[in-house]
């Protein structure tokens, strides 16, 4: 009985952060220093403090409510930008989970959110190559459309991948980590009440 109410609690919480990831993603917005059709948001917060607090399976879990919530409420690329969303969201969570479940630190936490967000960042370059901008120029003019945008900022970027090193790469990455900023700061405060709901969960880390 014990273990069914504590499934229940990890299950509920996990819920919860997802609904706050999906929201957080709807608060997108954009950045002058990329193309009109990037925006940025905060969503991988709440998966990120899931994956510290519950481990990394919540945080996977948090991604994935995510991105079904945002499917069904409406897609601009028939779930393709949601699967990449997906797939770069657990590149971020699971290297820091992992690595912070191993030693539960402040140190390894914020080493964990950093090759989380240069995973991320370096699987953002595969998914957008080979999935994401293939689909995004049907419905944009084609792929000299898309470059042509990243032109306006850099007339010195020719292919695609020249735009996906010299912008998506560092604005992942800085996503990623701008994310991990905001959990360093609240992380502290609400990890005590998110373990409280779910006793599978170990005391917060003090270190």
């Amino acid at each position: 009985m014990k273990k069914e109410v504590s499934n229940a609690r990890w299950l509920t919480v996990t819920a919860l952060m997802g609904a706050l990831a999906a929201v957080l993603e709807a608060l997108n917005f954009p950045v002058p220093v990329m193309p009109g059709f990037i925006k940025f948001d905060f969503s991988e917060m709440p998966a990120l403090i899931s994956s510290f607090a519950l481990g990394p399976l919540s945080g996977v879990c948090v991604c994935l409510i995510k991105n079904l919530v945002k499917f069904v409420l409406g897609s601009s690329t028939a779930g393709v930008g949601e699967l990449s969303n997906f797939i770069l969201g657990c590149a971020f969570v699971v290297p820091a989970g992992l690595i912070y479940k191993a030693k539960k630190t402040r140190v390894t936490a914020l080493i964990g959110s950093a090759v989380g967000a240069v995973s991320m960042g370096l699987l953002s370059i595969v998914s957008n190559y080979f999935i994401i901008y293939p689909i995004y120029a049907k419905g944009f003019g084609g792929m000299e459309a898309i470059i042509g945008a990243y032109k306006v900022l850099d007339p010195s970027v020719e292919t695609l991948m020249d735009c996906l090193v010299k912008f998506n790469l560092p604005f992942t990455v800085v996503k990623g980590l701008a994310a991990a900023a905001v959990t360093a700061v609240v992380y502290k405060h609400i990890s005590p009440v998110i373990k409280k709901m779910d006793p599978r969960s170990k005391r917060a880390v003090t270190e």
